[in-house]
């Protein structure tokens, strides 16, 4: 058993891991998701739940976006980093936010079926832990579906079971499902203007850039902006953590990395999450 991990993490269903992180980069972040990933895969690191922020601010791609699409002049002007995400999905800027990852075996019964099934389950732990915020969000209807015609930034539309308040999206995910483990993240922004991605990203004509600045503070927010008062990291991560803990039944029980996940990380972030072959393909 790995760095003598509790034996009902991997006898209980309801034992969870929690990681309470602070801010790292964007490469520290997708490398350290993953390396727990595969050490859920290896069968030697326990289901776990994640949160963390991320420093310098950073502007994560989905796992298939061409990377063209991002100004890369324009987010080093700004100190942003660029990183690419195991995930699917859009450009995100990661600032002022907290960000939560969830990692299991696609055999756990949070993860079992497919990969909405996992979203449901997943959105209604961090709905009841918006509500513990006070702000009354919801699960976006399974209807929902991101067509081809959809920007490049990640926050326009809501996708199925992603969460909303007030219409306006409020918390989005992607998730990674392979044979032996589930990776899903999202993230929660506090406060700024959820229309600062736009900055980063290439355009051909100025005009799609002030329609796509529109259509995000239109369809997007913060929860700063949905309670008229500031959220601090710190109070955001114990009010998710307890929905999740309320509406999905988990015990969790505080730990760390394993000295395995650390090399793993360490791996990654060499051969992968620093490396522009995989940030920068197209």
């Amino acid at each position: 058993m790995a760095d003598n991990l509790p034996s009902s993490f991997f006898d209980l269903p309801s034992a969870w891991r929690l990681l309470r992180h602070g801010h790292a980069t964007g490469a520290e972040n997708m490398a350290i998701d993953e390396a727990i990933a595969q050490g859920i895969a290896e069968g030697v690191s326990p289901p776990t739940l994640r949160f963390y922020g991320w420093a310098p601010p950073c502007v994560s791609l989905g796992r298939n976006q061409q990377a063209q699409g991002v100004d890369l002049a324009a987010c080093a002007e700004r100190g942003y980093d660029i990183v690419r995400r195991p995930t699917g999905g859009r450009a995100i800027l990661h600032t002022d936010e907290l960000t939560y990852s969830v990692a299991a075996s696609p055999d756990h019964p949070l993860m079992a079926g497919l990969v909405l099934d996992a979203y449901l389950r997943i959105s209604r732990g961090l709905v009841a832990g918006l509500h513990r915020l006070g702000i009354a969000a919801e699960e976006a209807p399974g209807s929902n579906r991101a067509g081809p015609d959809v920007s490049a930034a990640c926050f326009e539309v809501p996708s199925a079971y992603e969460i909303t308040a007030g219409g306006r999206k409020i918390l989005g995910s992607a998730q990674a499902r392979r044979a032996r483990s589930v990776l899903q993240h999202g993230s929660l922004p506090l406060v700024g203007d959820v229309a600062r991605v736009v900055d980063c990203l290439t355009f051909a004509d100025p005009a799609e850039r002030a329609a796509l600045r529109r259509s995000l503070a239109e369809h997007a927010t913060t929860v700063e902006q949905i309670l008229g008062r500031q959220v601090g990291y710190e109070e955001a991560m114990d009010a998710l953590i307890a929905g999740m803990v309320e509406e999905l039944g988990l015990e969790l029980y505080p730990g760390e990395l394993t000295d395995q996940e650390r090399a793993w990380t360490a791996e990654l972030l060499r051969d992968k999450y620093r490396s522009d072959a995989w940030t920068l393909r197209v």
